[in-house]
């Protein structure tokens, strides 16, 4: 039979005081005198006491308790910004609740209702994509922070992954081996991540006073597309020698169709991925040079500002989180750095 659990009165009557010195001293209130508080704080450990999370909330008006809501919980760029969270709010020892809206918005608003029932500290929205999402935090009596998609609300508190500067990084990278013949093909062009990742290219290739090699070409983020491109890519710009792709499922593609056309790579033409998705970047031969957008530092992040802000030190507007530039086989043969 497990043991009773302790109670604030068992530690009050073995420290020898009243239920309300002993709360004092456990709340580290400075009306009690040091001897008494060592005494209440023995009895505590002694007796293996574990305060009550919503006795305490009650008192310092905090749950401790903060909420996650998503729409992509699912889905690899989601999991990752979530995980980035829990980990400091683990740290922080706060509770998580976590909502999937499922891209619903009457879903998420009965989501955002049940948080607050639960009296949430606060709250992080991840967003399924870069797109702006129309901000859930007007009215609100808690501080909301956005994560990998931002609001539509500049005064809100928002942290993407800065996708311009990432695709001029990786441009610029093609551009230090000597390749000159830069095409680009990447995702819908209604998504925010493929416009940014277009603007990334030509502004590293205005810099080197180079143009780009035939039109930017839009499709799905899919290996089909990655295919497609590539046949007509291969067969209008021959003398391409590298390729920024705004995926790694457009990559992948785009390297199975390039060898089956007698293109080497790296040797003939470079490729350069994006998302870091090691399903497909590191399992593609040969392996793909690509964008690590470092989501889980991401979600890490907006986490430590939810912090703040419960604080009441918000840190409004679009923060923009460096990307990093992972480098493999695709770009750089074996042996060569």
């Amino acid at each position: 039979m497990a043991s009773k659990r302790a109670t604030i009165n068992d530690v009050a009557s073995l420290a020898g005081v009243s239920i309300a010195t002993a709360s004092k001293a456990l709340n580290g209130r400075q009306d009690v005198r040091a001897a008494t508080r060592e005494r209440v704080l023995a009895a505590a450990a002694e007796l293996s006491f574990q305060p009550n999370a919503l006795a305490r909330g009650l008192l310092s008006g905090q749950t401790r308790t903060v909420g996650l809501l998503t729409s992509d919980s699912a889905g690899r760029f989601g999991i990752p910004v979530l995980l980035g969270a829990e980990d400091a709010f683990g740290a922080g020892e706060m509770a998580v609740l976590l909502c999937d809206a499922r891209g619903d918005a009457i879903r998420e608003q009965h989501h955002v209702r049940a948080l607050l029932s639960r009296r949430v500290d606060g709250l992080i929205v991840v967003g399924e994509s870069t797109d702006p999402r129309p901000s859930v935090s007007k009215d609100l009596p808690i501080p909301v922070v956005y994560a990998y998609g931002s609001s539509d609300d500049p005064a809100d508190v928002s942290f993407v992954p800065d996708d311009v500067g990432a695709a001029t990084m990786a441009v610029n990278h093609l551009l230090a081996l000597g390749r000159r013949r830069i095409a680009h093909v990447t995702g819908p062009a209604h998504y925010k991540a493929a416009r940014d990742r277009e603007e990334g290219l030509r502004l590293a290739l205005a810099e080197a006073g180079l143009e780009q090699a035939g039109q930017t070409l839009s499709g799905a983020w899919s290996q089909r597309w990655g295919r497609h491109a590539a046949e007509m890519l291969l067969m209008a710009e021959p003398e391409i020698d590298a390729v920024f792709c705004g995926s790694d499922q457009i990559a992948a593609g785009f390297v199975e169709t390039a060898r089956e056309r007698g293109r080497r790579v790296p040797d003939d033409i470079a490729v350069v991925g994006y998302d870091n998705w090691e399903v497909l970047s590191t399992e593609t031969r040969p392996a793909l040079t690509t964008v690590d957008m470092n989501l889980e530092l991401l979600g890490r992040t907006a986490a430590q500002h939810l912090f703040a802000a419960i604080d009441g030190k918000a840190t409004p507007g679009v923060h923009k989180m460096p990307c990093q530039l992972v480098i493999r086989d695709s770009t750089s043969p074996p042996g060569v750095s």
